[in-house]
Formats: structure tokens, C-alpha cells, sequence
């Protein structure tokens, strides 16, 4: 047995899927994670919020392997894949990326789709050469997911002939392709339009209700509110206040989390 298969049997019983404990990153003098514990469970919706700076991004980051750790353990389904779990013995760095490429999914702020490559060969692509899915299978797949966020009519088109709300979509297929265990998105609004936004916030509700796990850093507070099922406000690197939305956005407990959240409820976030 691999200490990979040894470290998964240990928690096999325990629903959580993501497990960040007392994790912390500085670049320079600058704190971007601050001792941070947070576990993440099979079917969860967790919506990230504060202000710009505050460490959501990077909590992300660290999880999927874009920004190493200076301190703490970072789990995958039991799996040590930052850091060092006590008692247990981490995965080598292959084995590492092996289980994140597994298990997660990540939608960015830019779509970072191939122009040179149609939205079904973009959705296509990493099973193919991944999972080494027969391509046939992985077409038919393909405009399956294609299908449910509302885009198989744009299958043979190239990203520059698909709008901004379309191309994330076609980002959100993607990741769908691969059958992560959890798909992490990244302010995936962030640059578009209030229409296109909807397109892709309405995309994004309905894959919650399908029981996918989710982790979502968005400035939607509105969104957040209908869709997750847990809350965590973040600033300066640590986490401030979490629970349900009606625990962190409607009756928030420290003056921080009320100054943020009044601000962008003020300006039309909801």
C-alpha cells in the first residue's frame, strides 16, 4: 500500500473533503494566510468573502497547488497535500498533484480557454489526455456537459466568437470533465457585465443543486446568501466570522465583517 492509499484509508469514515488546518502564508511582510483552519464537507456550497487582499484567492491557490505554504497541512480527502499532517507521512510532490488533479476542479477570473481549440475540444481535452478517455467517449461526454450549462449550440465555436458570460461557461464544462470531487471558483464574475454575470451565476446555482461541492470566492453577497451553505469572511489573511448566510451576512458578529458587508450591500452587490 502507498502512503498516498494509507493516508486516504485513515479518514475514509469522515465526510471532509478539504481540510485546511492551521495553514499560514507571508509573501514578504505582507500575511496572506494567518493561521488558517477550515474544513470543507461532501456537498457543501462555501461561499468566501472580504475584501480585496484578504486571503480568498489564496486559500484557493494554496489548495490546488499555485502557491506553496509556510506553516500547516493542507488535506484532500484525508491525503496530506501541503505542508505535513502529524502522524501521518505526506505524499511526494507527484503524488501530490496526482490527488488534486483528481479531485478538483478550478474555474479563474479569466477564462484561460485554448483560442486555438473549439468549446467542446476545450472541454474535451483534459480527459482525453488525462484520464486517456477513448475520444469518441469524451466528445460524447463532452456535449453532454456542454448541454447543461446551456452551450452545446456553441460546441464548434472558438473563443473569440463567444461572449465573455459564454466563454466562462464553456471554463465551467471544463472543469465539469474531469468529475472533480470539488470545483473551486475563482471571482468568476469579476469581469463581466451584469447580464453575462447572471448567465454565469444562474449556471453556477444550478450545478449546486445538483449536490456538487463547491468552493466560492465571489463579491455576489446576494448570490452567497441564496446559494451557499456556509459563509466564511475573511480579512487580513484570517478568518473573521463563518456560518450560514443568515448567521454572516445578515447578522454578522464583529465590526469588520458588519463595515464590509454594509459596504458592498450599499453599492448593489445584492
Amino acid at each position: 500500500m502507498t502512503d498516498t492509499e494509507a493516508a486516504t484509508r485513515v479518514r475514509e469514515d469522515i465526510d471532509t473533503v478539504v481540510s485546511f488546518q492551521h495553514v499560514s502564508r507571508s509573501f514578504g511582510a505582507v500575511v496572506a494566510l494567518d493561521d488558517v483552519t477550515l474544513d470543507v464537507r461532501s456537498g457543501e456550497i462555501m461561499a468566501l468573502i472580504g475584501s480585496s487582499g484578504s486571503g480568498k484567492t489564496t486559500v484557493l491557490r494554496a489548495l490546488v497547488g499555485l502557491e506553496s505554504i509556510d506553516s500547516g497541512c493542507i488535506e484532500i480527502d484525508g491525503v496530506p497535500v501541503a505542508g505535513h499532517a502529524e502522524g501521518r507521512t505526506s505524499p511526494k510532490p507527484a503524488d501530490a498533484w496526482t490527488v488534486r488533479r483528481q479531485k478538483l476542479g478550478m474555474v479563474f477570473q479569466s477564462f484561460n480557454l485554448f483560442p486555438h481549440r473549439t468549446a467542446i475540444e476545450n472541454v474535451m481535452e483534459a480527459p482525453i489526455y488525462v484520464r486517456r478517455t477513448n475520444r469518441d467517449q469524451a466528445r460524447e461526454e463532452a456535449m453532454r456537459i456542454l448541454e447543461s450549462v446551456g452551450m452545446a449550440n456553441r460546441a464548434d465555436h472558438y473563443p473569440s466568437q463567444l461572449s465573455g458570460g459564454q466563454q466562462q461557461r464553456i471554463a465551467i464544462a471544463r472543469a465539469l470533465a474531469m468529475k472533480p470531487e470539488v470545483i473551486l471558483f475563482d471571482e468568476v464574475t469579476s469581469a463581466l457585465d451584469p447580464e453575462l454575470t447572471s448567465e454565469v451565476l444562474a449556471v453556477m446555482q444550478e450545478l449546486a443543486s445538483t449536490g456538487q461541492t463547491m468552493m466560492v470566492v465571489t463579491h455576489e453577497i446576494g448570490f452567497a446568501r441564496r446559494v451557499a451553505n456556509r459563509v466564511v469572511y475573511m480579512d487580513h489573511g484570517r478568518i473573521v466570522e463563518q456560518g450560514t448566510p443568515e448567521e454572516v451576512i445578515d447578522s454578522p458578529t464583529t465590526d469588520r465583517a458588519r463595515k464590509f458587508l454594509s459596504t458592498v450591500l450599499r453599492f448593489g452587490s445584492d
